[in-house]
Parts: structure tokens; sequence; C-alpha cells
């Protein structure tokens, strides 16, 4: 089947022109501009007679967004509101609160919030995740063995639906011989990366140590959480830093967070952030969970724990915007919508001008995706690139991140993946008769 997308307007690529998209086999044959807006009858004879071969979709002028990336999540936590609450609103209590719940979760309901995570995620666009797995370390592993081949099902089931890269968190030090086991088993079975948060450890610089020596000892890469706290004089990016240079490591590992990277005194955070831009260190800004964490402590004045977004990006340095958690006690909300969290970014990091407002929208698509390993050959609208997109609902860039409209056509490897569609009720004054459907569907 062939798949053509007509009067796309690609605003990462160039918001002045229309395109033309085609797919074949699941994958971007043909990227062009057009000249006009076309309609039906701008096929010729031959391209008509041919259209039963052909899905055509007619984009009207709107906004099409390359397959979007949430690059840093946490699945086998989500929904787990009802499970484990958070009534301080803080970091220390949402880990305590879950960890004293874990034992009690089954296998299954791990795998059912997984996949509803994933697929109400694919739904608003999203094609592409990478999940950080809990590693409970505090009974005889049967917790951290549930998560992993949970999570290695799930994978394997919505291969059709997400690309799920799978990431576990630990901190190496503390852990005895057969956790270590355990997790390396979890490595060889299929586990992606690995994960951690040396932040929260007693030995922050034998923690970053342990976990770069374990990457080069299994070959996987690194994603760690980094300094999600208020205190300034944390700063284990800085050691992540020296550890990516002094092992040759640049453009390979990723961070999320940094959070105390924004409370820092101006000259020292001008250094951290240098020396994040010469390791090429990929950070990922997570303001849903860090506005709702951090500054618990203050009075008149709070910090609001999201990094230094901006500056970041003036330096060159690869950011993007993620999740996080969805619907647990480290956060509350959320619904799997990136361009729900594309918004809050703007607010969050007065991310004000046009440019900021484009800037947005490469960071839930372009920036994560080079974080996550892809490339040009296997992202994005590029010849030869998996044919994932989203059509929307808007014309302009500004229009889409005001309306969050959930109006949206995702398409995953050249195939209608789901169409989400909005109308409202209205009623009669006198009689209150329908006049039209009221529908939300997500097909």
């Amino acid at each position: 089947m062939r798949l053509e997308i007509m009067n796309a307007k690609l605003p990462l690529q160039n918001d002045t022109d229309r395109y033309h998209l085609i797919a074949e086999d699941g994958k971007w044959i043909q990227i062009s501009k057009q000249n006009t807006l076309w309609s039906a009858s701008f096929l010729t004879s031959s391209e008509q007679a041919n259209a039963t071969q052909v899905r055509r979709i007619d984009a009207g002028n709107r906004i099409v967004l390359p397959g979007l990336v949430d690059g840093h999540v946490h699945l086998d936590k989500a929904h787990t509101l009802a499970i484990a609450g958070n009534e301080s609103g803080t970091l220390m209590e949402a880990i305590q609160n879950y960890r004293e719940q874990a034992p009690g979760i089954s296998k299954e309901n791990v795998k059912q919030r997984m996949k509803r995570t994933v697929l109400d995620s694919a739904a608003f666009g999203t094609t592409a995740m990478r999940t950080h797995l809990d590693f409970f370390t505090a009974d005889d592993g049967t917790v951290a063995k549930r998560t992993i081949e949970a999570a290695l099902e799930v994978k394997k089931e919505v291969q059709d639906i997400m690309d799920l890269q799978l990431y576990i968190m630990s901190d190496p030090v503390t852990l005895d011989d057969s956790f270590k086991g355990l997790l390396q088993e979890g490595l060889a079975a299929g586990i992606d990366g690995i994960g951690g948060a040396p932040h929260l450890s007693l030995d922050f610089q034998a923690s970053v140590r342990a976990l770069f020596e374990f990457s080069e000892k299994t070959g996987k890469p690194l994603d760690l959480h980094s300094d999600e706290t208020d205190d300034p004089s944390v700063n284990t990016v800085s050691m992540i830093a020296t550890e990516v240079l002094n092992r040759g490591m640049e453009h390979q590992v990723t961070v999320g967070h940094l959070c105390s990277l924004s409370a820092m005194d101006q000259a020292k955070a001008d250094q951290t952030m240098h020396v994040i831009k010469d390791a090429g260190i990929h950070v990922m800004t997570l303001p849903g969970a860090n506005m709702y964490l951090q500054g618990r402590s203050d009075r008149g004045l709070i910090r609001r724990g999201v990094t230094r977004v901006k500056e970041l990006h003036e330096l060159g340095v690869n950011v993007a915007v993620a999740s996080d958690n969805i619907q647990d006690p480290f956060h509350p909300f959320g619904q799997g919508d990136l361009l729900e969290i594309a918004r809050l970014s703007t607010y969050a990091a007065h991310m004000n001008s046009e440019s900021d407002r484009l800037n947005t929208l490469a960071m839930i698509t372009e920036h994560p995706a080079k974080a996550l390993g892809y490339h040009s050959g296997t992202y994005g609208f590029s010849e030869g690139a998996p044919a994932n997109c989203v059509v929307t609902n808007n014309e302009t860039v500004s229009g889409l991140l005001a309306d969050l409209s959930p109006d949206r056509l995702v398409i995953r490897s050249g195939r209608l993946l789901s169409k989400t569609k909005r109308s409202v009720h209205w009623f009669d004054a006198s009689d209150c008769h329908v006049h039209s459907d009221d529908e939300h569907t997500k097909n």
C-alpha cells in the first residue's frame, strides 16, 4: 500500500512551504515541496484511476509532525496514584510510598498499566518511548524480576505500535552478587540500557564511577537521573561529564532533571553547562514532575526545579522535554500527551518567542530522537526513514500549543494507526434536542 499526504505544513522543515509526502512499504520515499495547495482535481486521470492502490490524505494546510518521542517516562509506575499517594508532595515521600507498595503489585497489573499508557501515548502521536524501570532491592529479587519480565513482555506485545526502549535504574555500588546477576540477566534478555540516580547515593562519585564501569562492561548505554534536588551544592552532572570525557563517551550519555542547576549561582551554572556541552550530554527536562515535587520547603519565592532550558539550548546542548511520571505519587497528572508537556515547558522555561515555540516542537521530536539514537535514516521526514507521523488539527505552531486539540491522525510505518476526533453536544435551550453526536474516540 502506498500512502500520500498532501498539503502538509512541516514547521520543523520550513514553516512557509507545503509538502507532499509519499511512503511505500512503511518508509518515506519522497518528501517534496508544493507550489500551491492541491485538491483532488489536481490529480491526473491516471493518478485518479490508481486511487484504489493509494491511500491519500489531505492535511488541509495543517501541521504534520514526525512521530513524537517521549524520551523519559516511568511506565512501570504509571497510574499508581491510587495505590501509593503522596500527601507532602515531596520526592522522598513519593519514593518511600511507592517502595512500600511495590511488593504487592502483581506482574499482570504492571503489564496492564504499562500497556494502557503506551496506547494512550500512541493515540496522541508518540511512536517511540524510553522508559526507566524501578529495580527493587529490598527483597529476594522477586519484585525486580517481575518488573523486568513484565516490561520485556510489553515491549514485544506493543512493537507494532511503539518503539520501546527499557532502562533499568540501579546503583551498582549497593548491589550484592545476586542482584548484579539479576541485572545482567535482564540486560541479556533485552533490556536496552542502564539508568540510575547517583545524586541519591551515599557516595555520589562512587556511584557515578560504578555506573560507567558497568556500562563499559556490558556495552549498554547510560541514561541517568541527575541532581533532582533544590540543593545547589549537588552537582553529579559535572562528575558524569568528567567520566564521559575521560572515557571518550561523548554524545552517548543522557541525563534527566538537572533541577539543582537552576538553583546554582550564575558562575557555577555557567561552568556546569559548559562541561555538559563539552561532553555532548543529552538533557531531558521534565517540567511536570519537577514543578510538582521541587521547592516544597520554600516560602515566598518558590523554586520550581525546571532546569535552565533556554541557556542550555543557546549553548548548543541537545535538550528534550518528556512526560516523566504519569498519574503516580511522583506526578498525579498527565495523560501521555507530549504536546501538553511541550506547552507546559513554554510556561516553565519562559519560551515565549516564535522561535522558542518552534523549539518546543523539536524538543518532543528531533531532540529526543537524537538522544535515543535515531538519525536521519531512521527518524523524521527523510527518504528511507520509517513513515511515522501525526497529522494535527492546526495550521500554526502557536495554535497547536494553544488549542491542544485532541483531533489527531497517527500514522506508523505508513499505515493508519489511530484517529482521535472530538465533537460537542449542543442542546436546544427550549427542548434540549441534541444537534450532534458526542464522541471522543480513539480507533
